[in-house]
């Protein structure tokens, strides 16, 4: 193996790694230095000449010239009858320069100097990915599917750095094969046995919000803010922004005309409800918004315990509430008090679905009354519980539970 051979190895680093020249130069001066002072002791007489570029490398000794019988020093001396040989015009106390080749540190070392040279360029390499995407933590990137398994998907940058997005941070509904291209938001960025490891989120608060910075320009601007975000990944998700121009909509320019900015966003969510909603500091006014599309009647705050009943008619409770319950659970984590919902007493006389009560009665329960017709509170209401019991499955006991449920939703 000569030097243009150990030279080429390294550039393709360069190449594919995009690994400086001066970094280069420096990894390479450190290998051979530390190979000479290997065997020679000292490296203070060399001169490690390097030109990564064209591939050479050039290694020089520096000795003094001395009187015969002098050289107390082989690799610092030499012998003035000696340097003759190399240029007649040599004179004692002038320095002798000699070529070292690659060649005299022997096979082995040679070998070695290799290894070394890919250990130490690995290394570095490693430390530059971690630097790179410490410092993209929180920011969009676009990659491409390499790898699908069952707990993540292994993906590529434009680099071939790989990034992981494990199925805990993909929306329920994503679907990727292989050569898909993804973006995500870099979420976080850890170190596991000296390897730099890169997780992606598409799950993320984060991930919308930047969505929503490259979608709306008076976002990016920051004529909008964005105050609070919060998700159930794939169903739905509520944004409070707010203004810092009177003359700006906020909720109109995020949502643009006839949605055509939201729409590009919803669409990469997998169609994720998003309810962008105006931020205000009036609490009351907030819940209000935050229950969107439900209408409230009336709202009740206890601001020391952060806990808010809010009064609907009975048409209006299961719009608050949301399909699996996330619209409100997402009203109360976006304005962060604990929300308890009840139907305004003025409505009491009016009948309740039976799918309102579904946080308090079985949906199998349910299901069965709906085969015998009832599917109103009073409607069940109507039949005793002996009756209850002879026209469906159930046994008296719940039967009997049943109706102190729904009793209490008219008393």
């Amino acid at each position: 193996m000569d030097t243009a051979e150990l030279i080429e190895s390294f550039s393709d680093f360069k190449e594919f790694k995009n690994i400086d020249r001066v970094t280069m130069m420096n990894i390479l001066e450190d290998v051979f230095r530390s190979v000479i002072i290997k065997r020679y002791g000292d490296d203070s007489n060399y001169d490690v000449i390097i030109n990564p570029d064209k591939g050479d490398l050039e290694m020089w000794r520096n000795r003094a010239i001395v009187h015969d019988g002098e050289v107390e020093d082989d690799n610092r001396e030499v012998a003035v009858s000696d340097a003759v040989k190399v240029e007649p015009d040599f004179e004692i106390g002038e320095e002798l320069s000699e070529e070292v080749k690659i060649a005299h540190f022997g096979r082995r070392n040679i070998l070695s100097i290799k290894q070394f040279l890919a250990s130490k360029i690995n290394d570095l390499e490693k430390d530059s990915i971690y630097k790179k995407y410490k410092d993209r933590v929180g920011e969009i990137v676009t990659a491409e599917v390499y790898q699908v398994w069952k707990r993540e998907i292994l993906t590529l940058d434009d680099e071939g750095n790989e990034l992981i997005l494990p199925k805990s941070e993909q929306i329920p509904s994503d679907y990727f094969k292989k050569g898909d291209s993804l973006r995500a938001v870099v979420s976080k960025v850890d170190m596991r046995n000296a390897t730099p490891v890169i997780i992606l989120s598409r799950t993320s608060p984060v991930f919308l919000e930047r969505l929503f910075e490259m979608e709306v320009p008076e976002i990016f601007d920051g004529l909008i803010t964005i105050k609070n975000i919060v998700r159930e990944p794939g169903e739905r998700a509520k944004v409070a922004v707010e203004s810092y121009d009177d003359r700006v909509d906020p909720v109109g320019a995020c949502v643009g005309m006839k949605g055509s900015r939201i729409h590009g966003i919803v669409r990469e969510l997998k169609n994720e409800n998003i309810d962008v909603i105006n931020y205000t500091s009036n609490a009351v006014l907030f819940i209000t918004r935050a229950l969107s599309p439900a209408k409230i009647t009336n709202v009740k705050l206890n601001e020391e315990t952060n806990h808010a009943d809010v009064y609907l008619k009975p048409d209006q409770v299961s719009l608050a509430i949301g399909k699996g319950g996330h619209n409100i659970k997402l009203a109360s984590r976006l304005t962060e008090f604990e929300i308890d919902v009840y139907r305004d007493s003025e409505e009491d006389v009016e009948d309740v679905d039976l799918e309102e009560f579904a946080d308090e009665i079985e949906s199998w329960i349910i299901d069965e009354l709906k085969a015998i017709g009832c599917d109103t509170a009073k409607s069940v209401l109507d039949l005793s519980v002996s009756e209850i019991v002879k026209r469906t499955d159930l046994e008296e006991e719940t039967a009997a539970e049943l109706h102190k449920i729904l009793e209490a939703e008219f008393e």
